[in-house]
């Protein structure tokens, strides 16, 4: 298993190696003394499984804040999904982002620290996405951004054919309370 720092602080590629053989594959799908060896103190207490039955399904850009922000290892187990994480932490990467292809083939992930953003658009019908979480959800703390808000202009791959009523109204990067 492979981490490589990405463009935001704290935002990791999580590459792991896929064996091959013919009764299939396998990858590791987290290590924590891997997570510890890169100065990263990250121990999941929850597991989200998200469904999406059609490509071009749009979740996000969600977060909670302080003191329910969670950090977050994100995994496609079945098809493809464009992953987007958005800094929302004070300081000059504020509103930032940064996107990554992530595939069941690939068996690659993002792990996003606390006070960043997160999104993700379908690219195959059937994608599947695994969360490990680093804190538990806390109903009433969800949190979000537009899509397509013009500040953070994400370059998403294709317009959205499916979302969620909160996901399509929820306010823009200025508009964050």
């Amino acid at each position: 298993m492979r981490l490589t720092e990405g463009d935001l602080p704290g935002l990791y590629l999580v590459e792991s190696p896929v064996h091959a053989d013919a009764r299939g594959s396998f990858a590791r799908a987290w290590c924590r003394d891997t997570f510890r060896a890169a100065g990263l103190d990250f121990d999941p207490v929850q597991a989200n499984l998200s469904t999406n039955t059609a490509r071009h399904t749009l979740r996000g850009l969600h977060y909670q804040d302080p003191p329910y922000a969670e950090a977050k290892l994100v995994r496609c187990v079945a098809g493809r999904i464009w992953d987007v994480a958005v800094d929302l932490r004070p300081g000059p990467g504020y509103g930032r982002w940064q996107a990554v292809e992530l595939s069941a083939g690939r068996a690659n992930a993002l792990f996003l620290p606390e006070g960043l953003a997160h999104g993700f658009l379908t690219l195959t019908p059937g994608a599947v996405v695994l969360y490990h979480m680093g804190a538990p959800h806390v109903p009433g703390q969800a949190r979000g951004i537009r899509w397509d808000d013009p500040d953070l202009a994400v370059a998403w791959p294709a317009p959205p054919e499916v979302m969620s009523e909160a996901d399509r109204t929820w306010p823009g990067l200025a508009e964050r309370t």
